[in-house]
């Protein structure tokens, strides 16, 4: 059996890489929407909400270079194409989204599915002693729970 040079086995690793790589790609269309709901967002809860889609894309883009950096850790080679992502995405494209409600709509939808990709490498890590990849997706889920609540409580919804 081979090991890479982190002491972990290359065929689990090259798997929870190509995992990464799809949830790389997600939450590259996620950042972009939080892009496009920031610029875009008109009304009366304009101040507020803009403040907050800012906070919340500034923190995915950091995201997304945690994820592909890990990628290359793992030894694989992270996605930078918009036709890769495009190609590899669940989370749906928020396109011309100026009204409240539906920018919070479109990060809870966002962030559920981001939450299942990265339950499933969660559990590919924890097989494979990948703890790195294991912490991260850890941190992540626990953040983005917490976002959820904060949204559909926003939303007058409940869990």
């Amino acid at each position: 059996m081979a090991y890479n040079s982190i002491g972990l086995k290359t065929s689990e690793t090259k798997d929870i890489a190509e995992d990464l790589n799809v949830l790389l790609a997600n939450f590259q269309v996620y950042y972009q929407n939080l892009r496009g709901i920031h610029w875009n967002i008109r009304g009366k809860r304009f101040f507020d909400l803009h403040v907050k889609f800012e906070e919340l894309y500034t923190d995915a883009n950091v995201k997304v270079d945690e994820i592909a950096e890990r990628i290359l850790t793992l030894g694989g080679v992270p996605l930078h194409t918009f036709e890769d992502y495009a190609a590899k995405a669940q989370v749906v494209v928020g396109k011309n989204i100026t009204e409240d409600d539906k920018s919070v709509r479109l990060i809870v939808d966002s962030l559920t599915e981001l939450l299942k990709i990265e339950r499933n490498i969660l559990e590919k890590s924890g097989d494979a002693n990948d703890e790195g990849t294991n912490s991260m997706m850890s941190d992540f889920i626990t953040e983005q729970e917490k976002t959820v609540w904060m949204m559909k409580a926003w939303l007058n919804e409940t869990m």
